[in-house]
C-alpha cells in the first residue's frame, strides 16, 4: 500500500477519534478500515502518524472548544504539580502533544517509595480519588502494573500513575509511538501553560 492510502487511513482514524471521543489508536484504525471499505489485512499507519493527524484535525475543526480545553488543562497541570511537589510529578500524554480528544484526561507520572504515600497526601488535602492500576510496557519488553489514582479537579479528569523513584529516569514506552513517554517537569509544564494552545 502506498503512502497516500495510509495517510487516508490515518486521517479517517483521527476523525473517528475526535468525533467519537476515543483514546484507542488501534481501535480507531480498525474502524477507519471498515469505513473506507478496505480489507482487514490492509497495512495500518503507525500511531505517531495518527496522532499527527489528530492534532491537524483538531486545529482545523476543534474550534474554540478544543483550544479552551487544551488551555485549561495545560494551566491546571503546573498548579497541581506544585501541590504534589514532594512526589516530583511529570506531565505527560495528550495534554503535552495537543492530540487531546474529549475523552482524554490530564496525565501525571509521580514518584514515591510506596504508592500509599500519595493516597495519604490526597486524603489529608481533602481530594477525593479512586484507586486503580495501569499496565506500562518498557523497552526490554516487560509489562508492569503501576498504581493509578483517578480524580477530578476544576471539572477536569486527572490520572496520576505512581512509579518507584528509580523509574524517574526510565520512562515506559508510550503506546502512541513506541518511544519513551515524554515527561515534562514543572518548569517545562509552566512554559507549556504559558504557550496556551500553541
Amino acid at each position: 500500500m502506498n503512502g497516500p492510502d495510509r495517510s487516508g487511513i490515518a486521517e479517517e482514524a483521527a476523525r473517528i477519534m475526535c468525533e467519537e471521543a476515543l483514546t484507542d489508536y488501534h481501535g480507531a484504525k480498525l474502524k477507519a478500515l471498515q469505513r473506507l471499505g478496505l480489507p482487514p489485512r490492509t497495512p495500518l499507519p503507525d500511531n505517531a502518524r495518527v496522532e499527527a493527524a489528530v492534532i491537524d484535525y483538531l486545529r482545523l475543526f476543534g474550534g474554540e472548544a478544543y483550544r479552551q480545553r487544551l488551555r485549561r488543562m495545560r494551566a491546571l497541570a503546573p498548579r497541581l504539580m506544585r501541590r504534589l511537589a514532594r512526589f516530583e510529578p511529570r506531565l505527560t500524554g495528550a495534554v503535552v502533544s495537543g492530540a487531546l480528544t474529549a475523552a482524554h484526561r490530564l496525565q501525571l507520572h509521580a514518584f514515591a517509595d510506596q504508592a500509599e504515600m500519595l493516597d495519604v497526601f490526597l486524603m489529608e488535602t481533602g481530594i477525593d480519588f479512586d484507586d486503580g492500576e495501569r499496565r506500562y510496557r518498557y523497552a526490554n519488553g516487560r509489562e508492569v502494573p503501576v498504581p493509578l489514582l483517578r480524580l477530578e479537579l476544576d471539572g477536569i479528569g486527572i490520572d496520576i500513575a505512581v512509579f518507584s523513584p528509580d523509574e524517574r529516569n526510565r520512562p515506559p514506552l508510550s503506546p502512541n509511538d513506541g518511544k519513551p513517554y515524554r515527561r515534562l517537569d514543572l518548569n517545562e509544564a509552566e512554559r507549556l501553560a504559558e504557550a496556551g494552545d500553541d
